[in-house]
């Protein structure tokens, strides 16, 4: 075993009393335990150092030169423990220092980053760093304290926060559908230009579904494939083609008109299962007070339902 696996604080702590008491029999009053306890565990110090700390006699104890050169140790852990605990105490109160951030890129961009001058203003002592990435995030790896993720929740190494469920919302724009005509079924499209996004697994497949019926999936002739979500969505402003789209990515643009939405009977996806938006944070048993600021920031910025959905 080395020699500091054997230091407690404890022991360290007894040691500072007594070297200013030059008394066991004082410390162990102050301390509320026996004299013999106290100078038990100077001993076990002295043996873990592998040197004599005190000379003990009846009417004092007097320190070693070796004890009077571990003192200024002692007293420096002991001050480093202390500003320790009152820099974990003052962050358990007040957000402070470094919280890490990861979210999708276009989702980040959109949602993520534009709240960060507020939450930087409400917690003056926070410093953020954000990364934007599609990738996978390994929580055992990656240095993220908060990772915004949208998809379906089955890593156990992460406590997740959902704050809604996204949609998917097939759409054109006005000029399109007077040169193309507007697609009435999901078969129609076949005979129409669509535009598709190709994520790492592939271009996305087109799903659609009539109430409550089993999701099928829809061959679609792409026009335009592209991992850039911002390319395809031009060129559906540009009345290119049909996207297939996340309600976060275009609530905007449905609501101005600059898009229009189809098949508003049918609902779209890419994914048969639900795709949970969410902040995940690694298992602790007491959360970070960082991270629970910045998940409750964005749960009141988001809202119920989110803003984007209203």
């Amino acid at each position: 075993m080395p020699m500091t696996d054997a230091i407690s604080m404890r022991a360290l702590r007894f040691f500072l009393a007594v070297f200013e008491t030059q008394s066991f029999s004082v410390v162990a009053r102050r301390e509320g335990v026996s004299a013999s306890m106290i100078s038990r565990t100077i001993h076990q110090l002295e043996d873990a150092l592998g040197q004599q700390l005190f000379y003990r006699n009846t009417r004092a104890v007097i320190a070693t030169e070796a004890g009077r050169l571990f003192v200024e140790y002692a007293r420096a852990i002991s001050e480093q423990l202390g500003q320790a605990q009152e820099e974990l105490q003052n962050r358990a109160s007040e957000p402070a220092g470094l919280v890490r951030i990861n979210a999708p890129v276009f989702f980040g961009q959109r949602h993520i980053a534009p709240g960060l001058t507020a939450l930087a203003a409400r917690y003056p002592q926070l410093r953020i760093e954000l990364t934007l990435t599609d990738d996978y995030i390994d929580p055992h790896r990656d240095p993220a304290d908060v990772v915004f993720r949208i998809g379906t929740l089955s890593d156990a190494s992460w406590h997740a926060r959902v704050f809604g469920t996204q949609r998917y919302y097939l759409a054109a724009s006005q000029a399109y559908l007077a040169q193309q005509g507007t697609p009435t079924t999901p078969q129609a499209l076949h005979h129409h230009s669509c535009l598709v996004y190709r994520g790492s697994s592939g271009p996305n497949r087109w799903l659609f579904r009539h109430q409550d019926d089993e999701w099928v999936h829809h061959p679609v002739p792409a026009r335009l494939v592209s991992n850039n979500a911002m390319t395809l969505l031009t060129a559906a402003l540009d009345g290119m083609g049909i996207v297939l789209f996340p309600d976060w990515l275009i609530s905007e643009r449905l609501a101005s008109g600059e898009l229009v939405r189809l098949l508003p009977d049918w609902e779209a996806a890419i994914n048969p299962e639900p795709q949970h938006i969410a902040a995940l944070y690694p298992h602790a048993r007491h959360p970070p007070l960082n991270v629970r600021a910045v998940i409750d920031y964005y749960l009141e910025r988001f809202g119920t339902p989110l803003y984007w959905q209203q």
